[in-house]
């Protein structure tokens, strides 16, 4: 079968399409022949080893997101059938509870062997059927971005209805919390770099958009659009050089959902605004089967859209890296199988 693999060293030269032997299912395995995959920003670090010995062994196979159609069983498997479509869980040992060790470094595209491959062999633990109204393409961009934000609102920010969320950027994770922000019954407000995106933005349903790169120092007007009390929530996906902001525009007691580090990932902010407004900094890293199944069931509920930047075929997803590096897209990045 073909697969993209990284392989001989570490480094976005070493990926490489290769063939490997098809393999099949074992007791309570699953067989997927896979259909699509999508990209998250994680996808460029693992060909640099970025996670340390935590990233895998080589050869590699990477990407963490798929769906795929199952085409085969092994003895005992109840909770899947052939032909169905299914999308494999990021942490493929985190069924359910409190995270630990050994629940978050089972995870796919680093160190176990991810979706860029015609056929994926796992537990049927692992993986989660999805609803019928999605493309193939568009349920490939759940496992990772839709359950991150789905955790950090739903699962542990617990938003409630009239509740001030604020969002930064239009990439697969901001757009799927602005979804379930609105689902919720939150008034959202969103930063974006540019007056485009924005417009879109407003037409997903943002309350309010604030373009950050005419207006550096967003924290003050964005705490303005609060009438001065401070957001209740805040997805934090920028890090080093909008954390300082967030804090500025928090209200005591509210949350920080950390989710990503796209400005740099050291911590230069005076933590006298976290301590004395009594403020919550969440680190979010997806989330376990059961949260995605409790997401599953939102997004059939309300025929939530899901919003696809650009698809690529299979063989060019060096090309499709180098897209996500760019930072142009507006939601998600897809690999047709």
């Amino acid at each position: 079968m073909r697969v993209f693999q990284i392989q001989d060293d570490w480094g976005m030269a070493n990926l490489k399409l290769a063939d490997r032997p098809q393999p099949q299912p074992g007791a309570g395995q699953v067989l997927l022949r896979m259909l699509a995959s999508s990209l998250n920003f994680r996808d460029l670090v693992v060909p640099e080893r970025g996670y340390g010995s935590f990233t895998g062994k080589l050869p590699l196979i990477p990407l963490s997101d798929g769906v795929g159609e199952v085409v085969a069983v092994g003895p005992g498997v109840t909770r899947v059938a052939v032909g169905d479509r299914v999308c494999p869980t990021f942490f493929q040992g985190w069924i359910a509870g409190e995270p630990d060790l050994s629940r978050m470094t089972g995870s796919l595209g680093g160190p176990i062997d991810g979706t860029m491959a015609e056929f994926m062999c796992l537990s049927e633990q692992g993986v989660v059927k999805v609803p019928a109204y999605l493309s193939d393409v568009e349920a490939a961009t759940l496992p990772c971005a839709a359950l991150t934000a789905w955790s950090a609102l739903a699962t542990h920010g617990a938003v409630k209805p009239g509740e001030q969320v604020l969002i930064q950027g239009s990439g697969g994770v901001a757009l799927f919390a602005l979804a379930f922000a609105r689902i919720a019954g939150a008034r959202v407000t969103v930063i974006s770099s540019s007056d485009e995106k924005i417009e879109r933005l407003r037409a997903l349903g943002a309350d309010a958009t604030i373009n950050y790169r005419t207006t550096p120092e967003w924290s003050k007007p964005a705490r303005a659009l609060t009438d001065g009390r401070g957001f209740d929530h805040i997805v934090e996906l920028g890090g080093e050089k909008t954390l300082p902001q967030s804090l500025r525009c928090i209200r005591p007691g509210g949350t920080l959902s950390m989710i990503g580090v796209l400005s740099g990932s050291s911590l230069a902010t005076p933590l006298g605004l976290i301590i004395t407004r009594q403020v919550r900094l969440q680190g979010i890293t997806v989330g376990h089967r059961d949260g995605f199944e409790a997401m599953l069931r939102a997004l059939e509920q309300h025929r939530m859209p899901v919003i696809v930047d650009r698809v690529f075929e299979f063989p060019a997803l060096k090309e499709a890296l180098a897209y996500l590096k760019s930072g142009s897209q507006f939601g998600k990045i897809c690999i047709r199988h």
